[in-house]
């Protein structure tokens, strides 16, 4: 018999760098798991993405025993790394802070296409692009709003409205011209 799922926690930690003091262990601890063990194996799963944050789902069972699946980085972590910022722009896509290039673009799409809801590289370098422009980053060439737009917004013809009267109307119109 399968052991059941109990909780399942999410957290976003520095890979190798898992410790039992907050937040992580304020988070955990409740949740009854070995706080000690969970690190351990977390430090040894991450410690060749030293430097990145890894979000991680943990699903704790009723024995108190626990799994944990490690995801990509964060989009918008992975953005601030590449362009070499620390933040995003404060406006969004109104102030400019960084760019990046169509290369740096598609190595982000490559990475995060296992979390992405995209079927090809193309597609994630669609939403990473959209990502990227939000934080106020620029790729050239591609969300350039000409380009990005066009694909967004089709542009449907005005119809000419004709206005048209009832004859009920007409009558009403002739008759405030008589008076």
């Amino acid at each position: 018999m399968a052991k059941e799922v109990v909780n399942k926690i999410k957290l976003q930690i520095p890979a190798g760098k898992a410790t039992p003091a907050p937040p992580v262990g304020t988070v955990l601890g409740p949740a009854g798991i070995n706080l000690q063990e969970f690190c351990t194996k977390y430090n040894d799963a991450t410690r060749d993405k030293m430097g990145d944050v890894l979000p991680v789902e943990i699903s704790v069972y009723e024995d108190r025993s626990f799994d944990f699946i490690i995801k990509t980085p964060p989009t918008s972590f992975l953005i601030k790394k590449y362009a070499k910022i620390k933040k995003g722009a404060a406006t969004g896509a109104r102030e400019e802070v960084a760019t990046l290039t169509e290369d740096q673009l598609k190595e982000i799409a490559e990475i995060k296409l296992p979390d992405l809801n995209a079927y090809d590289v193309e597609g994630a370098m669609k939403v990473v692009a959209g990502t990227a422009m939000n934080m106020g980053v620029k790729i050239p060439g591609y969300t350039d709003s000409d380009k990005v737009y066009e694909e967004l917004v089709v542009e449907e013809p005005e119809e000419e409205k004709v206005e048209e009267t009832t004859e009920s109307e007409e009558t009403t119109e002739e008759e405030k011209i008589e008076e």
